[in-house]
């Protein structure tokens, strides 16, 4: 937002509460810190600021010991001589082993809390997320569908379900459509299409193959177990493509905040916007989805987390990706910790944090029926 300086006036009684005193300068609302360059000046929340500081302070202890602790231990000077491309007899285990399987962890873990934050923001609940509308459903359905049908290959896999997650969010969106998008009619009949969806996807799996069967579970749980530069490398193209997308939905995202009668009347065309938030969001899980299986509930932690820290109007889109990608993050390593030499997928431990969490919203929602996302 650009601040201009304000026409001399004559001086107050007192400073005003929420504005700069001294001729000359802009009003700056309270809790906000104006930064100014050349020939314009930005509002940045400060509450915000050193929340994303905080986070990043998080994530790149996360990354470390990611990279460190192990079946192998290897010291952080190694590590560091990995990344810089300098000889090391850790190369294998630190370049070719963690270091992929990092990457796919951070990318889709700040894709689903994107995608959570902008679903949410368009359903108007925290109880929304990919995995309750049936957006993951239906790219396990396809992909699981696939699998047992022959299709195997990784390279293959996510545009499998990509093609499921977008279909079934439009499956949801048509039949939620009545002349406008209500949020709990929206959730409602995406929590119906979640269910359909799951028993297909069972379906396939006592059809299919014992062996594919079994490859297929393993997948639909969300795991990195085996993730390399192959997923890597098409994930972050395609999150790239994304990034456009996102940037419009960052300011998008203040208009439909706001009442319908509010925006109408301010020229805000809601039924295209919310659109277009909702066709952002179902592709990020999609593609998070296809790389990784469908890792629950990341989509639905990270964004109201991340509003709780900030206390902003709107989910943040960049505190949700940072907590994303930490929850991933952290839950990976935990997974292969916990019970070592065994290794668990990241979405187990996802799952067993993120289920109390919905039980937990769902008991907070219903307490105040007039609350909202």
């Amino acid at each position: 937002m650009t601040l201009r300086a304000p026409s001399p006036a004559p001086a107050a009684s007192g400073p005003r509460s929420g504005t700069a005193s001294g001729s000359g300068r802009s009003a700056v609302p309270a809790g906000y810190l104006a930064v100014r360059a050349r020939d314009a000046s930005f509002l940045v929340h400060r509450r915000s600021a050193a929340v994303v500081g905080g986070l990043l302070a998080l994530l790149l202890a996360a990354v470390v010991a990611n990279l460190t602790l192990g079946e192998f231990t290897v010291s952080p000077a190694e590590v560091v001589k990995v990344l810089l491309g300098l000889p090391s007899p850790d190369q294998l285990v630190v370049g070719t082993l963690r270091l992929p399987r990092l990457v796919v962890g951070l990318m889709v873990g700040a894709a689903l809390g994107v995608a959570g934050a902008l679903i949410q923001t368009v359903a108007r609940n925290p109880l929304a997320s990919p995995e309750i509308i049936g957006v993951t459903h239906g790219a396990s359905a396809v992909t699981v569908a696939g699998m047992t049908f022959g299709i195997t290959s990784y390279a293959v896999l996510p545009y499998l379900s990509v093609a499921g997650g977008v279909l079934a969010a439009a499956l949801v969106y048509v039949f939620a459509w009545r002349g406008n998008l209500h949020a709990t009619r929206f959730v409602l009949i995406g929590i119906g299409f979640a269910v359909a969806l799951r028993s297909v996807t069972q379906l396939f799996l006592t059809k299919g193959d014992h062996l594919v069967a079994q490859q297929a579970k393993v997948w639909m749980t969300g795991s990195l177990n085996g993730r390399g530069w192959e997923q890597a490398g098409p994930l972050g193209v395609a999150l790239l493509l994304c990034l456009p997308l996102v940037l419009w939905a960052a300011r998008a995202q203040r208009n439909v905040t706001l009442d319908d009668g509010t925006a109408t009347a301010l020229g805000v065309r809601l039924g295209r916007t919310r659109l277009g938030l909702v066709v952002t969001g179902v592709v990020l899980a999609s593609v998070a989805t296809g790389a990784a299986g469908p890792v629950d509930f990341v989509a639905l932690l990270a964004p109201q987390i991340a509003r709780r820290l900030t206390r902003t109007a709107q989910i943040p889109l960049l505190s949700s990706a940072l907590l994303g990608a930490f929850i991933v993050t952290l839950g990976d390593l935990l997974a292969r910790q916990l019970f070592s030499p065994t290794e668990l997928p990241v979405g187990v431990l996802t799952a067993a944090v993120g289920a109390p969490y919905l039980i937990w919203l769902i008991v907070t929602s219903s307490s105040r029926p007039g609350a909202q996302a």
